[in-house]
């Protein structure tokens, strides 16, 4: 553990790409390859259940630290992150111990899933005397289901490379469904991450393995520059851009996998995709799009989601979410790896499995004779349920991650509404001391003036309940990203001048502040007060030069869900 807490510290504390990968080397040289095999689970992406309760860490670290509850709050929030809070008032370790991660997870972490609180707060209690203060932020982190640490899976994959003397890409690609949570990493696994390519060349992959996903760039700048930037439009095929889950499809082996973008294993979420993938021939892998499919077009991306988060799939909910596979690439046929092949190739060559496979559906390809044309299609996105279009250069492979050129997506602008910041909660980690995190309100309908929306802000002040018909904000998304840093301390002042009341936490503000927010999508939802959901809010702008009564309202948001 505490080889793996000092890596941690050496990659949370720098934003060098060279620092990092150069830490990730030294510890793959000096670890254990069990030990190793955990650390990648976590850095690149796996995610620990949380096996603790929050509140039986905070009751323990009181107890033991001999403070109150409302101190350790106070210091909470100054903190801004519960597993350093409680690693800072702890007292210093009197027995410190150099058990491996390994070691620590399987025979010690693990086996505390079903034990009762007070088993797990008195071996929580021996542990974290085994640790300096650095481990014990580590195992809180862990046990908590909490652990972030600032690399990617590519950096990662960049070091395992560099330490084994193997290509990238061929560690990308061993590395598909590693941080998958159905099954455990060991040595074993590990080894086989950095094997000798010599004595693996020539084996397939595994039968219900995936391959790397290719991600596509965003694409911006001004219509007038493509040609520039892009080459001719006929150079390129054009599809719509679905809002589903990205998904893998892996016939081999008599079996089929269902795999998503994170990596994780969801072919019992999706029977409908398994049983028209039996249809594929043998060695087959389909890349594209799990969507709830109704009346011949893609529903919102908000059913999807309710259909994941059951855990039985009933016949309602199949019924009332029926799912499809919109394929829109071949990466590979009768066993044989497609990637490199030119991607007009492998559309023409998906085109004809498809033809033979009845129920799965293709990506439709937008024709258009130039630019201009694809922008005035690319206009319709939203009334056909889509997010925009993909742009595949035709001569382009199939690459791994996020790699610029072959592959754009051009989506639409968002929605947006300008609304009023009226609660606002400090950030975590480096964010602690600034409130960065804010909900937003529209007016419940169009004020008749400055004069009528300035009498709401004086009530507010004063602490008024708001009367039933009478104008009035209301709530109806948070977001926490979108501003620089500067603008978050700006706002932050304003915050604090504006402080109406505080929640613990959060605190209640004057409503002086407009902003424009942008949102990917827009549902109705009866759980909320406001009616609606909203899909990824971001803040695009602040609006100073907005007054307060010319926010948007509820009729604005209710025009949305109609488009």
């Amino acid at each position: 553990m505490k080889r793996f807490a000092k890596l941690f510290s050496e990659l949370d504390s720098t934003t060098s790409t060279r620092a990092k990968v150069e830490a990730l080397q030294a510890y793959y040289t000096d670890a254990p390859a069990a030990d190793a095999a955990w650390a990648t689970y976590f850095l690149a992406g796996g995610t620990p259940r949380r096996t603790v309760k929050t509140t039986v860490l905070r009751a323990l670290a009181c107890e033991i630290a001999g403070i109150s509850d409302w101190l350790f709050d106070e210091s909470y929030q100054a903190v801004g992150d519960l597993a350093e809070t409680i690693a800072l008032v702890l007292p210093a370790s009197r027995h410190e111990s150099d058990i491996g991660l390994a070691e620590w997870m399987e025979q010690r972490l693990l086996p505390l899933r079903g034990l009762p609180d007070a088993e797990v707060a008195a071996r929580m209690r021996v542990w974290w005397d085994e640790l300096d203060a650095q481990g014990r932020f580590l195992l809180i982190k862990l046990v908590g289901g909490g652990f972030r640490v600032g690399v990617s899976k590519l950096l990662v994959q960049r070091a395992l490379a560099a330490h084994a003397g193997l290509d990238a890409k061929l560690v990308a690609q061993r590395m598909m469904g590693y941080t998958d949570g159905k099954t455990l990493p060991d040595a074993t696994k590990f080894e086989a991450l950095t094997a000798d390519v010599a004595l693996t060349s020539g084996l397939k992959p595994l039968e219900g393995q995936p391959y790397p996903f290719f991600l596509a760039s965003q694409l911006e700048g001004p219509l007038a520059g493509f040609d520039a930037q892009l080459g001719p439009a006929a150079d390129w095929l054009a599809e719509w851009k679905y809002d589903g889950i990205r998904g893998q499809v892996v016939r081999r082996g008599g079996g089929v996998w269902v795999w998503s973008r994170g990596e994780e294993l969801v072919t019992e979420r999706f029977p409908e995709v398994v049983e028209l993938a039996q249809a594929l021939p043998d060695g087959t892998v389909l890349d594209g799009e799990i969507l709830v499919w109704k009346e011949g077009r893609p529903a919102p991306f908000a059913l999807l989601q309710q259909r994941i988060g059951r855990k039985t799939l009933t016949r309602k909910v199949l019924a009332d979410a029926p799912v499809r596979f919109m394929a829109y690439d071949l990466l590979e046929e009768g066993g044989v790896d497609l990637r490199a092949t030119p991607q007009a190739e492998r559309r023409a060559r998906l085109e004809a499995l498809v033809a033979g496979t009845p129920g799965l559906l293709l990506s439709p390809l937008v024709a258009a004779a130039d630019w201009t044309d694809l922008a005035k299609q690319r206009e319709a996105s939203r009334g056909l349920g889509v997010e925009g279009l993909m742009l595949k250069h035709r001569a382009g492979v199939y690459g791994t991650g996020r790699q610029r050129g072959h592959w754009w997506k051009w989506k639409i602008d968002p929605m947006s509404v300008d609304c009023v910041l009226i609660y606002a909660q400090a950030g975590h980690g480096r964010r602690a001391s600034v409130y960065t995190d804010y909900t937003f309100a529209v007016w419940n309908r169009p004020p008749t003036g400055a004069a009528e929306a300035q009498a709401v802000v004086d009530a507010i002040a004063a602490k008024q309940p708001a009367q039933p018909g009478a104008l009035q904000l209301v709530a109806f998304a948070k977001a926490y990203s979108g501003l620089t840093d500067e603008e978050f301390r700006e706002v932050d002042a304003v915050i604090r001048r504006t402080t109406l009341e505080k929640f613990g936490p959060v605190r209640s503000v004057k409503p002086t502040l407009v902003f424009e927010l942008g949102f990917e999508g827009i549902n109705r939802s009866p759980r909320h007060k406001s009616g609606v959901a909203v899909r990824f809010p971001r803040m695009l702008r602040r609006r100073p030069d907005k007054p307060l009564h010319e926010a948007g309202c509820l009729h604005d948001l209710e025009l949305l869900l109609n488009l």
